[in-house]
């Protein structure tokens, strides 16, 4: 007679066997489509979780439950291709760090239709699906607020819509495919650092890869591509970006760093009033004096964000320690032609400013203008040691061709812009909408 222990043992093992054996083969039909993710679909063990009825990964493993894996299977194999990448997606763009102060159902669903966007946008046979009417139509309404999608941004146009419940339920069953309850599971910071690394050098590497591998993957890929670079792009703290500007001066005010207090103190008990050493009248300190804002005023850019960097900026560069008691900051509005320039001289004249703000222009984009209209202030000497020049726009423009002899960076709101033409000599920095405190 057979033990029913050792029955069911080997049921279960052979269930483990063919759920290995499904996503190890979904693993290599991707191989042949995507070879730019060798490294990042390798990356995974399996493991079957029978106390479960969903697929779900927490960046290290993926948890399948057999019957629901087995069901998957049957219906269509191209249902686990898109599951197995579904979950690798997530992992490379970094959704298993956290929710943090956002909704959970809100970032669950808008980290979900950010993945799902990619894979229908793949028009390969291993993973290619028909998108409903209704899935069709989430996008379109997305796409006319963003032109690339992020979990970020998405979770924020959700959050405007204000759908109902059952509306954000269908939505949720929508793009739902695999549960991100491991998600939040606690665990050691060094585990998490380390998933989050290894998923980051790999994204880093895929973009190198993608952009070799060229018009091969220019089709099915190129969506993915945009968000490959978005996501590695660096993360600039604004205030610290901003410090790039700066410029070494001396200031009439006293350095505490080269004041020895006990010296002074002995000093004026040994001699009354003679200190054997007095603190420095003056300061070395790096702040931001000559600078110049240039403003994309074309039909392109919204007034709206144009007032808030200016109010970050302001907010930046009226703090004490980054700004001259007198400045010299020219404010450039242009479009194909410059609109206004004002200059500010201390923060009386930039609260004045920003309190009557207004736009002026609303026509195409040419930035040599701005360009050419600052050299001729350095001509006339309106700067006394101009650092550098910050251009807010969407980078829908004519750039110039050679590099002036100041720094320059274009200034982008995260998936409002185009930077295929800026010029190797320009930085680059792409502010999102927490960093202008709009979500």
């Amino acid at each position: 007679m057979i033990d029913p222990v050792r029955q069911r043992q080997l049921a279960e093992l052979e269930e483990v066997e063919i759920g290995h054996g499904i996503l190890i083969n979904a693993r290599n039909e991707l191989y042949l489509n995507f070879r730019y993710l060798d490294v990042a679909l390798s990356s995974f063990v399996f493991e079957a979780d029978r106390t479960g009825n969903v697929l779900s990964t927490d960046g290290f493993i993926i948890y399948y439950q057999p019957d629901l894996l087995f069901s998957m299977y049957k219906s269509s194999r191209i249902r686990v291709n898109r599951a197995y990448l579904h979950m690798l997606f997530h992992c490379l763009f970094c959704h298993l760090r956290g929710k943090g102060n956002r909704d959970k159902i809100l970032w669950d669903v808008a980290c979900d239709i950010t993945i799902e966007s990619i894979l229908d946008s793949f028009y390969v046979k291993s993973v290619y699906q028909h998108q409903s009417a209704y899935r069709r139509e989430i996008y379109g309404r997305i796409t006319a607020k963003r032109k690339v999608f992020t979990a970020e941004g998405i979770y924020k146009d959700l959050t405007e819509m204000n759908l109902t419940q059952e509306q954000l339920i269908r939505m949720a069953g929508e793009f739902f495919v695999d549960s991100h309850e491991r998600w939040d599971e606690e665990e050691d910071p060094k585990v998490t650092t380390q998933r989050q690394n290894q998923w980051q050098e790999m994204r880093e590497k895929m973009e190198t890869e993608m952009e070799s591998f060229g018009e091969e993957n220019a089709s099915s890929g190129k969506d993915l591509l945009e968000q490959i670079k978005a996501e590695n792009r660096e993360r600039y703290d604004y205030k610290r970006f901003l410090k790039k500007f700066s410029v070494l001066r001396e200031e009439a005010e006293v350095d505490p760093d080269s004041f020895d207090p006990i010296f002074y103190t002995y000093g004026m008990t040994l001699y009354k009033n003679m200190p054997l050493i007095e603190p420095l009248e003056t300061r070395e300190v790096f702040k931001i004096e000559d600078f110049v804002i240039a403003i994309d005023t074309s039909m392109s850019v919204s007034g709206d964000l144009v007032k808030r960097f200016l109010e970050e900026t302001y907010g930046v560069l009226s703090e004490s320690e980054s700004y001259f008691r007198k400045v010299n900051i020219h404010i450039i509005q242009c479009d194909e032609e410059i609109r206004s320039d004002v200059t500010i001289t201390s923060q009386e004249e930039m609260k004045d400013y920003m309190e009557h703000f207004t736009l002026s222009g609303f026509g195409g984009t040419d930035f040599r203008p701005a360009f050419e209209y600052v050299s001729g202030l350095l001509n006339k000497g309106a700067f006394k040691k101009l650092r550098g020049l910050l251009y807010f726009t969407d980078g829908k423009g004519i750039y110039p061709i050679s590099m002036p002899p100041y720094d320059t960076a274009f200034v982008f709101m995260e998936g409002q812009y185009e930077d295929i033409s800026v010029p190797g000599w320009a930085m680059k920095v792409i502010l999102t909408e927490e960093d202008l405190n709009l979500s």
